[in-house]
């Protein structure tokens, strides 16, 4: 089994809730509806998309996938879901420089 690197807030949250202190609390009504609202919204999908991509960039999307512990499909929905509303921001990523990265150093000469 995989595990991920835990950040800061990650340890801080896992160690409180080993320690006990994390106290679960019944959501309200309104509450469970506004949450099962945003899960329908956010699982639909409704349409199919083909997309051409080089082989280098998908051999990067397949690693970054594997390297967050999802399906490269699933990593591809998710990145174009950010960058439509707004919320994708860039870092840098864990990988050596990948093939993409490589090749398009390569071709910028």
């Amino acid at each position: 089994m995989q595990t991920k690197k835990l950040d800061r807030y990650e340890r801080e949250l896992l160690g409180a809730y080993e320690k006990g202190a994390l106290v679960s609390v019944r959501p309200t009504k309104a509450q469970l509806a506004a949450f099962r609202d945003a899960a329908r919204a956010t699982f639909v999908k409704s349409r199919r998309v083909n997309i051409r991509l080089s082989a280098a960039d998908l051999m990067d999307i397949q690693a970054r996938a594997y390297e967050e512990g999802v399906p490269y499909q699933t990593l591809i929905a998710s990145v174009l879901h950010k960058y439509v509303s707004g919320r994708l921001r860039e870092a840098k990523s864990r990988l050596a420089v990948g093939a993409a990265a490589g090749a398009r150093k390569r071709g910028a000469r």
